[in-house]
């Protein structure tokens, strides 16, 4: 099969997050037709497909995530010129594509290889699938290099950006709209956050010469009883997201202080950064390996996972960036090829290389 048909294939079979058991069983179906070092592992609904042992090079582990977002698409997936059109195409069907095709490709390159599957990446980071995998494998933690799929439009993306979600959740009192005075308005309270929030400007977070971007928005306000109550409760979502020279404790310090205490703060989300290791061989191997670019990942992924357990990890992946969680989103046909080819190059090339 050629990757563009891998590609509709994998967009055919529809794996919104919380439902990717059918993904997972067909993947997992095809993949035990393939010569592997070992029989496929499977945790919920995600895998562990061990590909090579025994090769004296390092070990390696190619991750993607079988699940995508809810977003508005019309049609079925299909193919358009250079474009594929389906859910998830660019995040992250595009990257699993590539897995695919080195899984059943004849060629062995000298490294022992790993491909994990997994599910739930794109809900709360307590309820993605790759951090039970990771907790109940033990051969995953001891990979020297792990690469996830993501879309980088075939760059090279080092490191990623951590993220807070915390609710400031402000407190009044509830009263008749024509009589408000003897109410406090809770939404009236945010007025100063609010202001604070909109004058903030992005602050630069270096590390290996890669700079990320410190922000701090608000995505999600709820609040009121009726339209003709004063309310009691208005609850902001606040989103912090941070470079890898930034701990959690600070990042959550820097919620705190922007709020000043004028509402109560609790913590609901959070992922922490990862640095991005661009001197190390493995992932300097891969920037020599014809990627488009070298850049630091503002948003995060799951590389900060495999950082937590000492392992170097790196964003690379086909798909449109651009794209991802758009309304009918699409990606790049031509992207897969120059992808795979980057992918096959440092496989080859690592094999000599040590961790």
């Amino acid at each position: 099969m050629s990757l563009a048909s891998d590609l509709l294939w994998l967009c055919s079979i529809p794996s919104l997050i919380g439902e990717e058991q059918a993904l997972c069983d067909a993947v997992e179906a095809r993949l035990s037709l393939c010569q592997l070092a070992a029989p496929i592992r499977r945790y919920g609904d995600s895998i562990v497909v061990p590909l090579r042992r025994g090769s004296g090079g390092p070990r390696v582990v190619l991750g993607g995530h079988l699940d995508v977002v809810r977003t508005e698409h019309q049609g079925e997936p299909r193919i358009e010129g250079d474009r594929l059109i389906a859910p998830g195409a660019a995040d992250m069907k595009s990257g699993l594509s590539l897995m695919l095709a080195l899984a059943e490709s004849a060629r062995r390159w000298p490294v022992d290889l790993t491909l994990v599957f997994y599910a739930r990446e794109e809900g709360p980071y307590a309820e993605n699938e790759l951090g039970p995998v990771l907790a109940a494998d033990a051969e995953l933690s001891e990979a020297d290099v792990a690469v996830m799929l993501e879309p980088s439009d075939n760059k090279l993306q080092l490191g990623c950006g951590g993220s807070i979600h915390a609710v400031a959740r402000f407190a009044g009192k509830t009263a008749h709209s024509a009589r408000p005075w003897q109410g406090e308005n809770a939404i009236h309270k945010s007025a100063a956050l609010l202001a604070r929030l909109s004058a903030l400007t992005p602050v630069a977070d270096e590390r290996d010469g890669l700079v990320w971007q410190n922000v701090i928005s608000s995505t999600m306000a709820t609040g009121g009883r009726a339209r003709n109550i004063i309310p009691d409760v208005f609850e902001l979502n606040l989103n912090h997201r941070f470079g890898p020279s930034t701990t959690v404790a600070r990042a959550q310090q820097n919620v705190l202080d922007l709020v000043a205490g004028e509402a109560e703060v609790e913590f609901v989300d959070i992922s922490p950064s990862a640095p991005p290791l661009r001197r190390h061989p493995l992932v300097a191997a891969l920037a020599e390996s014809g990627v488009v670019a070298v850049e630091p990942k503002q948003a995060w992924t799951d590389v900060a996972r495999f950082a937590e357990l000492g392992i170097p990890a790196a964003n690379f992946g086909p798909g449109v960036q651009a794209q991802a969680h758009q309304k009918n989103e699409w990606t790049r046909l031509s992207q897969l090829d120059v992808g795979l080819g980057v992918l096959e190059r440092w496989l080859a090339r690592i094999g000599g290389v040590s961790a």
